[in-house]
C-alpha cells in the first residue's frame, strides 16, 4: 500500500505576505513543495528557500493547487502551521538512572510526564537529546541542512558506561554520531548529569579528555549534579554530593578550564552553580563563562545576575536621588539554592534605598524534596505553606523560572491568582536579569 504523503494544516496566514497573495488560508493543508514530501518544519524551511518554488496546496473542500511562486531568496511565505514542528514529538526510550521524569509524583498534569529526545527541538528550544532516538537519516538531514548547534547529553565518553546510565544497549554505538556531526562542522554543546560514584571521578576526567578533542566544534561542556527528588522507591540507588565532592568536581574541571583556555582560547568545560553553593566557593569572574553558553543549564546564571544588578544600581546611583526616596515594605521568595544571593542584592538596595524594606525568604522544597534547592522546582502549595504567616508587605516578588513557560501557572496547578488570593497580597513576576530584579523593586520609579 503506497504510503499517504503528510498534510500540514495552516493555522494562519500573515497579513500582506505571499501565501495571502496566493489564497491561501487557514485550513488549507501544504502536500509537498517542488514536488518534494514534507516531514517536518526543517524540510519545509529548506525547500522554500529558492527563488523560484512550486507548492502543492490542498484547499477545504478537498481540491488542490498547484502555485507557481517567484520570491526573493530565504523569503518565507507567511505561513504558519497548527503543528509547529510539523511532526509527532519524538519521546525518549531511554530508562536513565539519573532521570528526573521517573521522580515526579503521581497526579500531574500528563504533559509533565513526557519525555522529549528529539532532535529538532534541540535546534528549536535548546533542549538536550542522547542520539540515541537519531537514525541515520536523522543524521543526513542535520549535515544536509547545516543546522546548528544541536544540544547533546553525553552523560560519559565511556560506551559501556553509557549503555549502563541511559539503560540503552545502543546509547554507546550513539556516540559514533558525534563523530559525523564533527566531520560535518556542526556546532555541538554538551552536557554531563554527574552521579556520584558512576560517572565522576576518573570517569570524569576521562570524558572530558575525549570531548576536548572536538573543540572548537563541540563549543561547551556543562557538568550538574545529578537532581535527586523525593520519589524514588524503586529506582536506581544515587546519593547527593557532599561538600567534600562538590569542591574535588570544581577543582578538576578549573583544571581543564586552563589548559583549554591556554591550548583552544576557550575555557569549553563548565561547572553549574550550585557546584560553588554546594561546596562554599566563590563564583567565578564573568570571563570564564565564555559569553554564558551554558545559562539554561544553571552555568553562570547568578554571575550574570549579580553583574546585571550592579551594573543597573551604579547607572541609578550616578543621578542625584530623587527627593522622596521610595518607600515601601515588600517581599521575595526564592529557592533556597540562590538565596544567599538575592538576600545579598536586598540589602544592596536597603542600603541604597532606606525607605525599602525587603523580606527575602528562602523556600523548602517539600513537594519534590529538601533535596530540590533551585527555584524554577518551587510548587504553589509549598510557596503557600511558608509564606502565609510571614510578613509580605504590599506585594510579593517571585522569580519568572518558577512558572511553566508561558503560563501563569506553578508546577503543580496552582495558579498566580490563586495563590494571590490565599496570601492576600499583589504577585508580580520578575524577569531573570539583575536589571528587571532592580526595575520591579522600584516600581519603575526613577526615570532609567
Amino acid at each position: 500500500m503506497e504510503r499517504r504523503k503528510k498534510a500540514h494544516i495552516i493555522s494562519s496566514v500573515v497579513s500582506g505576505s505571499i501565501a495571502e497573495e496566493l489564497e491561501i488560508e487557514a485550513g488549507d493543508r501544504i502536500l509537498s513543495i517542488d514536488g518534494n514530501e514534507i516531514e517536518d518544519i526543517f524540510d519545509y524551511q529548506f525547500l522554500i528557500q529558492d527563488t523560484y518554488i512550486e507548492v502543492l496546496v490542498e484547499k477545504a473542500d478537498g481540491e488542490q493547487w498547484l502555485l507557481e511562486v517567484e520570491k526573493d531568496f530565504d523569503e518565507d511565505l507567511g505561513i504558519a502551521f497548527e503543528n509547529g514542528l510539523m511532526d509527532e514529538y519524538r519521546s525518549c526510550r531511554n530508562k536513565c538512572i539519573f532521570c528526573f521524569i521517573d521522580q515526579m509524583p503521581p497526579g500531574m498534569r500528563e504533559t509533565l510526564y513526557f519525555k522529549d529526545d528529539d532532535s529538532r527541538l534541540s535546534f528549536l528550544q535548546g533542549n538536550y537529546v542522547t542520539l540515541t532516538n537519531m537514525s541515520e537519516h536523522d543524521i543526513d538531514r542535520i549535515c544536509r541542512y547545516h543546522l546548528s548547534p544541536i544540544n547533546i547529553s553525553f552523560q560519559t565518553m565511556n560506551p559501556r558506561l553509557r549503555c549502563m546510565m541511559l539503560n540503552n544497549r545502543f546509547a554507546g554505538d550513539a556516540l559514533k554520531k558525534v563523530d559525523v556531526l564533527y566531520g560535518a562542522g556542526i556546532h555541538m554543546n554538551g552536557q554531563i548529569v554527574l552521579c556520584k560514584g558512576i560517572n565522576d571521578g576518573a570517569e570524569l576526567e576521562y570524558s572530558i579528555r575525549q570531548l576536548m578533542k572536538y573543540i572548537p566544534v563541540l563549543e561547551s561542556v556543562s557538568v550538574v549534579p545529578v537532581g535527586l527528588t523525593r520519589f524514588r522507591e524503586g529506582l536506581y540507588p544515587l546519593e547527593p554530593f557532599g561538600r567534600e565532592e562538590a569542591a574535588a568536581v570544581i577543582d578538576m574541571i578549573e583544571g581543564f578550564q586552563r589548559t583549554c583556555r591556554g591550548a583552544y582560547g576557550i575555557h569549553f568545560i563548565h561547572a553549574s552553580d550550585e557546584w560553588y553553593l554546594l561546596a562554599g566557593k566563590e563564583l567565578p569572574e564573568e570571563a570564564r563563562y565564555d559569553g554564558y553558553p551554558q545559562l539554561e543549564n544553571g552555568v553562570g546564571m547568578l554571575r550574570l545576575l549579580l553583574n546585571e544588578f550592579e551594573e543597573s544600581m551604579e547607572e541609578r546611583l550616578k543621578a542625584p536621588l530623587p527627593d522622596s526616596s521610595p518607600r515601601e515594605e515588600l517581599s521575595i521568595a526564592t529557592g533556597k539554592l540562590p538565596f544567599p544571593y538575592i538576600q545579598q542584592m536586598a540589602e544592596r538596595m536597603m542600603k541604597a534605598y532606606p525607605g525599602l524594606n525587603i523580606h527575602v525568604y528562602p523556600i523548602t522544597n517539600h513537594f519534590f524534596g529538601e533535596r530540590i534547592t533551585v527555584s524554577g522546582l518551587l510548587t504553589g502549595q509549598d510557596l503557600l505553606a511558608q509564606l502565609r504567616e510571614k510578613t509580605l508587605g504590599s506585594r510579593l516578588l517571585l522569580p519568572e523560572n518558577i512558572l511553566r513557560s508561558g503560563e501563569d501557572v506553578f508546577l503543580d496547578d496552582m495558579r498566580v491568582g490563586e495563590l494571590e488570593k490565599a496570601l492576600q497580597v499583589p504577585i508580580n513576576i520578575v524577569k531573570s536579569s539583575g536589571n528587571d530584579f532592580v526595575k520591579t523593586i522600584l516600581g519603575e520609579r526613577l526615570p532609567f
